[in-house]
């Protein structure tokens, strides 16, 4: 999935570093801020300068770094006016010893200044020696800041600079930078509601080693649960196929076939919450079609012969066959013939009793598995075009419309 380079567009992100071995991977989580259009600028304490030094944030950022020997009062490069600057704080990584000092509101540099002076939610990625984390005295600060506006993303479970493995292993850098998103895109349409996205092509078995399928990449489900992430949803992704770079924080669940996927399905919208209505974002391919026998073991072609027939059954409409009720549902339909595509997706509106339908008209069979997409989005009231984008920008233009519903 591409992370287009504009979705932190004209959002400020502070980020403040400590003296651990995990701030090399805090240069890749600027990068990926950079890359993603934020404005970043960095904090150091005089320890984390002993693993990297500032010239390495600053190449990046095009931005001086802070820290305890900079400091002006006749511009904005100090602790109250960069803190004013920014629309997130992030500490990563954020030692044990920093995280004692900021739960007792002890300042004495410049990075726990900054934190004292930022007044906004902040996000915290610890990085420590298992033993150290798991203290009583550091599980308790990190309750006391969970209280006091910091916002945690879990520690790792992995081999440790220490040569031992257990947890204490900052997150990796994406994994912040989703909940960075997180936190800048926060939409209160989506923020809590229950938000079910089906994706992928169904795999619907013949016997126990061939089936049938269709090209389906699974990308448009796992961007639109990303957008869905990053405006605070409780997502639940239901495919066949997942993007590699989507939240970690997104409850996945992965299924082959059209049988399994109705299963779940049925499961996810029981156990939605009732505060908003939920929405159901039907984006899986699933088969018309399933092999009326799925047979066991291996066929062998020396008992089949010269020819093969293989008999297929209608497989059940997922759509028209769940109850809807208290949903709002919205389809996805792929048509290679463009000069019926749209009565056929007005036809999917009607019959299968949809609030919305996402018109996809493909070129020829290369156009699965891209990264870029165009949408008709059609209600009954109206039909908008959007425009060939990456999927990740596409999926936030479509639940922009999806919201007026």
């Amino acid at each position: 999935m591409i992370i287009p380079d504009n979705l932190l567009k004209n959002k400020k992100i502070l980020l403040g570093v400590t003296g651990s071995i995990a701030v090399y991977k805090s240069l890749e989580l600027t990068r990926l801020f950079i890359k993603a259009g934020a404005q970043v600028r960095v904090i150091m304490s005089d320890s984390a300068k002993k693993f990297v030094t500032p010239l390495s944030f600053e190449t990046l950022t095009s931005n001086k770094v802070l820290d305890d020997t900079n400091e002006s009062w006749v511009n904005d490069h100090n602790h109250i006016k960069i803190s004013e600057w920014a629309d997130l704080f992030v500490i990563a990584p954020a030692t044990a010893n920093t995280i004692a000092k900021l739960a007792n509101a002890i300042a004495d540099n410049i990075l726990l200044q900054c934190a004292l002076a930022y007044p906004a939610k902040k996000l915290l990625a610890p990085s420590a020696n298992t033993n150290m984390l798991e203290s009583p005295l550091t599980q308790q600060n990190i309750k006391m800041l969970q209280n006091a506006n910091y916002e945690l993303v879990d520690t790792q479970i992995k081999e440790l600079a220490c040569k031992t493995t257990g947890d204490g292993a900052m997150a990796d850098p994406l994994d912040i930078f989703w909940h960075a998103t997180k936190v800048l895109l926060q939409n209160e349409f989506y923020k809590n509601r229950t938000v079910i996205v089906t994706g992928g092509g169904t795999i619907e078995k013949i016997d126990d080693v061939r089936y049938i399928s269709n090209f389906s990449s699974g990308k448009m489900a796992s961007a639109m649960a990303s957008a869905l992430y990053s405006m605070g949803a409780d997502v639940h992704l239901i495919s066949t196929k997942f993007e590699d770079n989507i939240p970690k924080s997104i409850h996945t669940i992965e299924v082959q076939s059209s049988a399994e996927m109705i299963r779940e399905l049925i499961d996810s919208i029981k156990i939605t919450k009732t505060e908003k209505i939920p929405y159901l974002f039907m984006a899986a391919a699933v088969s018309d079609y399933v092999p009326k026998d799925v047979l066991k073991g291996k066929l062998k072609k020396d008992t089949l012969g010269n020819t093969f027939e293989l008999a297929l059954t209608k497989n059940i409409d997922i759509l028209d066959s769940i109850n809807k009720k208290g949903l709002v549902t919205i389809g996805f339909k792929a048509e290679m013939d463009a000069s019926k595509a749209q009565k056929s997706a007005l036809n999917m509106l009607r019959t299968k009793k949809l609030d919305a339908v996402c018109l996809n008209i493909l070129k020829n069979s290369s156009s699965f598995g891209s990264d870029m997409n165009a949408i008709e989005f059609i209600t009954t009231n109206k039909q908008e075009s959007l425009k060939d984008t990456d999927k990740l920008s596409l999926a936030f233009e479509i639940l922009k419309y999806a919201q007026e519903i």
